[in-house]
């Protein structure tokens, strides 16, 4: 991944014109004011040289009988004057390029031969999407919620389901991975959860789990199914966890004096390992919201130190949204220089939490209308820096923290670099940059510089990778539908499309017209004739 520190002027380049103004400049000469004076008036000199030019045209193009009979000449004219320059400019036609490009996958145009240069290309750029498609990888959310406890207390409330059903599925597969194995044959409890995890009805889940508790006291899987899915209170959820981390730390032990009889004792000790460390990232995740937060980082510190092979919980993003409500900034700066490294991958978490850091030394002297006049300074620079490189690589993230978009509950699985991360990032971390002083106030004057230091994004970056086009279709699958997703970057037509569909549009109502009222509009043709006349006679 390409990560990197910007050039400080390109940072300072890139913010806001508030924050990025040089200082006090000399009065401008006289060539300056002129030039300032034709940049503002070029719509006008347009306006008249095309009516100055309509004026000259108006005999070699007959232009009253023309309008008059119903034809199109002028505007054929000007369509293939814009052609001719569109093609000199860009080497393509334009109306081709509408036409393949935005007007065929809309109306579902036929495949061309494979034996058409142009056909094997656009199925090597299918091929290429496809690949990118398939190239998304979704993850796990460390901070995911209880669906007990917190999920579905919304779904009494609103009515509103905040899971969907790839979401929840996903999470099935995660279950089953990390919950069963090919040895859960020796142990019936087992046997029964295995089956249970696969269940899609929650009920069914739940009296499975209850079943397996008869068949085994100790089966922790029971346990965490119940806490997580049964469980209405994080208080009753905590109690189901802690005897869910006494039977797993018996099922534990005996299961790493077993691992070298077999390869199937090996798997079961794999299985054993992710259920107790599932249980204490819990237990920490319990204790945080219950405001026990020391007790919290230190379950953290140790499941790091004890199991360091299983990244794939991403606990430090858990542990640095501890520390930041502890406030430990110091701590927090430790931690990052650990994770955000440029060989490990990135996350919003990550890149959100290093510009707060670097903003939280200057953002409670920020001021703008200073910034303008006296310049941006280093620590400020390296704050601006920061920022850019957040949103670059997450540019959903600053709508939820400024609160231009409302935010939801988290899903389960998010999308990296997506909305779904962006809205897991903000549920969390909005109370902990609402806590410094101005640090939300340098974020909204700077954040939308980015876009003009990358300003094709799809194709290059910055300080990271283009940003991946299959972020879109993994967040409206993850995200519920009440939900509108936030999409970068945001597609929009060409104006060249609107100009000709205008251009068209106004072509055949004058044909129409024409054809059904030919004096009218030949008295209007002469009106116009002789108003533009007279327009370029004053000028």
């Amino acid at each position: 991944m390409a990560d990197g520190d910007a050039p400080g002027a390109a940072a300072a380049a890139a913010a806001s014109p508030q924050a990025s103004a040089p200082g006090p400049s000399p009065p401008p000469g006289w060539r300056e004011r002129l030039r300032a004076g034709l940049v503002g008036t070029w719509a006008s000199l347009w306006f008249v040289v095309g009516l100055g030019l309509l004026y000259a045209l108006r005999v070699p193009l007959r232009l009253c009988e023309n309008v008059a009979a119903g034809t199109c000449s002028l505007i054929s004219g000007l369509i293939f004057i814009f052609e001719w320059w569109y093609f000199h400019k860009h080497g393509t036609s334009f109306i081709e390029q509408v036409s393949v490009n935005h007007l065929r996958p809309l109306i579902g145009g036929t495949e061309r031969s494979m034996s058409d240069p142009a056909s094997l290309s656009s199925s090597r750029e299918g091929e290429t999407g496809r690949q990118n498609v398939s190239e998304c990888k979704v993850w796990r959310n460390p901070l995911n919620l209880f669906r007990g406890a917190e999920y579905r207390r919304l779904t009494w409330v609103t009515g509103k389901e905040p899971l969907t059903y790839y979401d929840m599925n996903l999470s099935a597969q995660d279950h089953q991975t990390f919950f069963t194995c090919d040895s859960d044959s020796l142990r019936p409890s087992d046997t029964v959860m295995q089956k249970a995890w696969r269940e899609r009805n929650p009920l069914s889940r739940i009296k499975a789990a209850y079943q397996a508790l008869e068949l085994n006291n100790d089966c922790a899987s029971a346990y965490i199914l119940l806490a997580e899915e049964e469980a209405t209170t994080i208080v009753d959820v905590e109690k189901l966890f802690k005897q869910a981390l006494k039977a797993g730390e018996t099922i534990y032990r005996r299961s790493q004096q077993c691992q070298h009889q077999s390869p199937q004792h090996e798997a079961q000790l794999r299985r054993d390992t992710n259920v107790l460390a599932y249980i204490k990232r819990r237990l920490a995740m319990c204790a945080r919201k219950l405001g026990r937060i020391r007790e919290a980082v230190k379950i953290m510190r140790d499941l790091m130190k004890e199991f360091p092979p299983l990244t794939m919980w991403n606990i430090h993003e858990n542990l640095l949204e501890s520390l930041l409500e502890l406030q430990a900034y110091a701590d927090v700066q430790a931690v990052l220089a650990k994770y955000d490294d440029i060989s490990l991958p990135k996350s919003a978490a990550i890149c959100y939490t290093a510009a707060l850091l670097k903003t939280r030394t200057v953002s409670d002297k920020f001021s703008p209308e200073t910034a303008s006049r006296r310049g941006l300074s280093t620590a400020e620079i390296n704050a601006v820096e920061a920022i850019h490189r957040a949103v670059e690589f997450n540019p959903h993230v600053p709508k939820y923290l400024l609160e231009m978009k409302s935010l939801i509950l988290p899903p389960e699985h998010i999308q990296k670099r997506g909305d779904s991360e962006a809205v897991a990032y903000a549920f969390f971390h909005l109370q902990h940059w609402k806590r410094i002083e101005g640090a939300l106030n340098l974020l909204q004057c700077t954040w939308e510089g980015t876009f003009r230091m990358i300003p094709y994004p799809l194709e290059k970056g910055h300080l990271f990778h283009p940003y991946p086009s299959c972020t879109e279709t993994a967040d409206k699958e993850l995200l519920p539908t009440f939900h509108q997703v936030s999409v970068y970057p945001k597609k929009e037509l060409p104006f060249f499309i609107y100009f000709t569909a205008g251009l068209c549009s106004s072509t055949a109502m004058i044909a129409l017209l024409t054809h059904q009222f030919p004096e009218i509009m030949g008295v209007f043709a002469k009106a116009v004739s002789m108003i533009s006349r007279t327009c370029v006679e004053h000028l």
